[in-house]
């Protein structure tokens, strides 16, 4: 093919100069020729720019705030052999099932009814409920809050147990110094997740002697040391933090430094629990010019508290995406979004949680200006 294209090429010069009456074959149009055919192969053959090709892949990622089982909803769970929560979750069953990964906030320990079911100011909590959640898609839920040790080490192990039964990860609480220093994951869409989680305290209960382990605590070292380590095996860092006054629907300047310190030291995705009321999210801006992304309190999923603002919750909601290319990988967080959900019941009956459109459109639009304090680009449903 090159020599094809030489000949035409040479051709067509002869042609063009003997028309023009030149001397074809003078030293002055040889070293012309040689020069004319040289630049039309540096057209011909001129290199392509090789495009780089990027691999891109995505996961969303959602959460949901405090499962705080009282009494009110236990009873009306009750059946005549068991505890079934599933008609408590039907109406909002389709938006849990909708994301890659999901997360909850287990607030009152699962220790199972053989232990004796129980309600505030000590709670416990019936293992249907886990079986609720497996079949509503949850996937990991942080058991480190202020109720961890209400019901005492015999709770822990049987709800431990009864996650791992489920197949349902769990953070923040566990049976053996080695367990705690496993940093748990979840990979999906070749993209890997880790997950950590830590409370400001248990309502005064001390941690038995010697086992540090059975709940995690709010502490900067251990905080930055676990980021550490989980940075090492994983693409993003998801932390849960049980943190903040309870019953303040905006965060506290302690809420702000304590997750502007752990996005510092690499935590991705900051979930905050405790006030029982939401809170607007906001984005962090790192000073190696990352972001972060903090939802400081995801209110009530589901409880018996009765006020307003404490029956609403909702859905958290975040696509991470992975770019690898020729000069590295890259990880994003974006598109943060938000479905508003609300427990409703009568005479502590009926309770269901409800998205919160369909329940007031005047309360969706009170609490969706209110999340949008921050982030006036939050998707709100």
């Amino acid at each position: 093919m090159r020599n094809k294209s030489l000949l035409i090429i040479l051709v067509i010069f002869l042609i063009s100069s003997f028309i023009g009456g030149s001397t074809i074959f003078s030293q002055s149009n040889e070293a012309e020729l040689e020069k004319r055919v040289s630049a039309n192969m540096r057209t011909l053959y001129k290199p392509t720019k090789k495009t780089e090709v990027k691999e891109v892949t995505e996961v969303s990622l959602a959460a949901v705030g405090d499962l705080l089982i009282h009494k009110e909803v236990y009873n009306d769970a009750k059946t005549s052999s068991c505890y079934d929560f599933n008609p408590m979750f039907q109406e909002v069953t389709p938006y849990l099932l909708n994301a890659d990964i999901t997360f909850a906030n287990s607030e009152s320990i699962m220790g199972g009814a053989a232990i004796g079911v129980s309600t505030y100011p000590s709670f416990n909590t019936p293992f249907e409920l886990g079986d609720t959640l497996k079949a509503n898609g949850i996937d990991i839920v942080s058991m480190s809050n202020n109720h961890t040790l209400d019901r005492g080490v015999p709770a822990i192990e049987n709800a431990i147990n009864q996650w791992d039964f489920l197949g349902i990860k769990k953070v923040g609480s566990y049976l053996s110094p080695e367990e705690r220093d496993k940093i748990t994951t979840i990979k999906k869409n070749d993209i890997t997740f880790s997950f950590l989680a830590y409370t400001y305290g248990t309502n005064g209960i001390p941690t038995p002697d010697g086992k540090p382990y059975l709940v995690n605590r709010i502490d900067k070292d251990l905080i930055a040391s676990d980021i550490k380590r989980a940075s090492s095996k994983s693409d993003v860092v998801v932390m849960s933090l049980h943190f903040g006054k309870e019953y303040e629907r905006n965060p506290s300047a302690d809420q702000k430094e304590l997750a502007a310190f752990a996005a510092e030291q690499g935590a991705d995705i900051i979930l905050g629990h405790h006030p029982h009321v939401l809170q607007p999210p906001e984005w962090i801006q790192n000073t190696d010019g990352s972001k972060s992304l903090v939802f400081y309190s995801l209110g009530n999923f589901l409880s018996g508290q009765e006020e307003k603002y404490r029956r609403i919750g909702g859905i958290a909601g975040m696509t991470v995406q992975k770019v690898k290319g020729m000069e590295g990988t890259s990880i994003n967080i974006k598109e943060p979004r938000f479905k508003l959900t609300y427990v409703d019941f009568e005479n502590d009956q009926d309770f269901k949680v409800l998205p919160m459109k369909e329940f007031s459109a005047d309360l969706f639009q009170e609490l969706s200006k209110h999340m949008k304090t921050s982030i006036h680009d939050l998707s709100v449903k």
